[in-house]
């Protein structure tokens, strides 16, 4: 059922991008898997109520993948499915950015390395708050080329945020080159480490992983927040 829904996702996002004449196609149709697991397997949510106080928070830093979860959202019944056809048109509801006026949707997101910031805020709010629901964050692995990024891996690191699980799309490409020819990301998971973090490395691809590194999330005995490196295409 999962595999059914990310192809069914990637030919309605490449409908949406063909329809509308822009969009980011490669960094959406890369975390289709990532994505379907997350809304139809992982996430405590209401579309009857998306306000609710102890909803999971999923927060999509690289918002300009936004298409990529305008469907699912109305998929589940946040919006009406008509309004996929006006994705970045004059009378839609939404952008190429991702916008939080859109039911579901927690931030407006699409300026790189502003997203998982606020996630760690968020983790950190819920601690504070003694609130028992989870924080997602989706990230580009270009987008992990700004300082803020590891400002914030810092932050919650040191604040034991175990409450918080960064995916990053390790799909080795930003917008203009590959990652290693711009400025090479790798080691990687080195790095996430050395700022205190468990880190899971994944075929981004294979339900399987992407099930097994999410199972017991909520139930993990360690303090150190996690990374799920994802590898995709």
């Amino acid at each position: 059922k999962l595999e059914k829904t990310a192809l069914d996702l990637r030919i309605t996002i490449i409908k949406m991008i063909a329809k509308a004449g822009s969009g980011h196609l490669g960094g959406s149709l890369s975390c289709a898997d990532i994505i379907s697991v997350l809304y139809f397997y992982q996430l405590n949510i209401d579309p009857k109520n998306p306000k609710w106080e102890d909803r999971d928070r999923f927060i999509l830093s690289k918002g300009q993948a936004s298409v990529i979860l305008y469907p699912i959202l109305a998929d589940l019944g946040f919006f009406a499915l008509d309004e996929l056809k006006r994705f970045n048109q004059a009378d839609g509801k939404f952008g190429v950015h991702l916008q939080h006026d859109v039911p579901g949707v927690e931030i407006t997101s699409g300026s790189l390395g502003h997203g998982f910031g606020v996630a760690t805020g968020l983790a950190l709010g819920a601690k504070m708050n003694r609130q028992l629901h989870m924080v997602f964050c989706l990230l580009g692995d270009a987008e992990c080329y700004e300082g803020s990024i590891w400002e914030a891996a810092m932050f919650a690191s040191h604040n034991r945020l175990n409450n918080l699980v960064a995916i990053v799309d390790r799909n080795h490409l930003g917008v203009t080159n590959f990652t290693e020819n711009m400025v090479e990301l790798e080691p990687f998971n080195q790095k996430w480490k050395s700022f205190g973090w468990n880190v899971v490395n994944i075929n981004g691809h294979s339900f399987e992983e992407i099930l097994h590194a999410l199972e017991d999330i909520r139930s993990r005995k360690f303090s150190k927040p996690i990374v799920i490196i994802a590898d995709t295409v």
